[in-house]
């Protein structure tokens, strides 16, 4: 079963603010928070045409390899639960042409506190726990 979480983005440069659905992915496997978004969004956030301080990456996923390109700490970012948010975090971000849905990296979800329980049944749902002095 997919788990997805309700996103707040706000770019650091041109302070768009953008509420958007993303699957947490633990394959995502990354070294820094990380936020794969598609092309559209990227438009939307003034992140696309891509800013000078990008670099184009090639990253593995399951159907092969992908050139993305990678700004770093382009944005903030918040998960919106029915009870609480737990952010603003600073998140890279990757976009891509292929992909139409958000992906939230392993390091980017830790850093949410988002714990994922009984993802196979969907029985178990979501947790995030917020960590020392977030509500």
């Amino acid at each position: 079963m997919a788990v997805r979480v309700r996103l707040r983005l706000r770019s650091k440069t041109s302070q768009e603010v953008i509420e958007t659905s993303a699957l947490v992915n633990s394959s995502f496997e990354a070294e820094s928070p990380q936020l794969l978004i598609p092309t559209s969004l990227a438009r939307q956030l003034s992140l696309y045409p891509p800013p000078p301080m990008s670099s184009i990456i090639e990253v593995g996923t399951a159907g092969g390899p992908v050139r993305v390109f990678l700004v770093r700490e382009a944005l903030y970012a918040w998960v919106i639960t029915g009870d609480r948010e737990v952010g603003p975090k600073l998140a890279d971000v990757l976009i891509s042409s292929t992909e139409e849905e958000v992906l939230i990296s392993d390091k980017l979800a830790e850093e949410f506190g988002i714990v994922l329980l009984a993802i196979g049944s969907g029985n178990g749902g979501l947790s995030t726990t917020p960590r020392q002095g977030e509500v």
